[in-house]
């Protein structure tokens, strides 16, 4: 089935909101630390999610599909933390750019394990997405940094690269998962096993929020549950082969988004880079999959 325009266009739109809850996350994250940070979200997070779940008037899901709902959880736990403590050591920017081989990772394992038929549209899209990504890893990286500066910044790449293999797998269970739960279940359940997985670790590494960053905790919570929401709806309705393209326009949010509130440089190689990666999601949109085979279960 040829994926339509309004999937794509709610995928965009939840990425961008989703580049501004980084943002917060950051300034959350460099004034509280990562986990901190994610932990009170997440709390935050399980209040609106559930509210959320409850107006459905909910039944509790059969096993397979609880299996489903907390194995993504622990696994999204992971990767948020690694992502969260990554962009406190690096430029949005750059974190997100590095991150870029995840949806191309994805494109294979939604052939593998979900039975899509990997196009020619697809994977050039991709293929032209990493491009741009090149040419602005090439120019971040290129640039001079002091010894210290160079730590901080291998540590939070390597941090990216794993938590980029972690959303791979992420993105392909998001398709499967979508097609079975409604957004409102799957929100309040990854919401309630990532607070689960992090709360063991409160006595020791939380740091209690100030007043004044409750609000931003709040919007940080907010913009992450819309944000999976409008995900789920999306993934239930296209392919993860073309939605997966999607993620390449995070990274001209993030570098705005960077360069306005935190100084991060936007050079001639981000706006180079980027303009190659819009133009990849254009391509993988225009792209008209073939019939797939039966899906294969996680």
């Amino acid at each position: 089935m040829r994926p339509t325009l309004v999937p794509f266009a709610v995928a965009c739109l939840a990425i961008a909101i989703f580049c501004v809850m980084d943002a917060l996350m950051k300034e959350l994250g460099l004034a509280l630390g990562a986990y901190s940070a994610l932990l009170w979200r997440t709390a935050a997070g399980i209040v609106i999610t559930g509210s959320l779940w409850a107006t459905t008037r909910p039944a509790w899901p059969e096993p397979r599909l609880l299996r489903l709902h907390v194995g993504r959880g622990v696994l999204v736990a992971a990767m948020a933390s690694l992502w969260f403590h990554a962009i406190t050591l690096v430029p949005l920017a750059e974190a997100i750019a590095i991150s870029f081989f995840a949806p191309l990772l994805a494109t294979w394992l939604a052939s593998l394990f979900l039975g899509e038929a990997v196009t020619a549209g697809a994977v050039a899209g991709s293929g032209l997405g990493l491009a741009g990504v090149g040419v602005i890893v090439a120019g971040r990286l290129g640039a001079p940094h002091g010894a210290e500066v160079e730590g901080r910044i291998v540590e939070g790449i390597v941090a990216v690269i794993v938590s980029a293999v972690l959303y791979a797998i992420n993105l392909v269970m998001q398709r499967h998962q979508a097609q079975q739960a409604r957004p409102q279940e799957i929100a309040f359940f990854q919401t309630g096993t990532v607070l689960l997985c992090l709360l063991p670790f409160a006595p020791w590494a939380a740091v209690a929020p100030a007043g004044g960053q409750w609000p931003l905790l709040v919007a940080a919570a907010l913009f992450a549950s819309v944000s999976l929401l409008l995900l789920s709806w999306a993934y239930a309705r296209a392919e993860a082969q073309v939605l997966v393209t999607t993620e390449y326009t995070g990274f001209v949010w993030l570098a705005l988004l960077g360069w306005w509130f935190f100084g991060e440089e936007l050079t001639l190689t981000t706006l180079a880079g980027a303009t190659l990666i819009v133009v990849g999601c254009l391509l993988a949109l225009r792209q008209k999959p073939a019939a797939a085979p039966a899906a294969v279960m996680l």
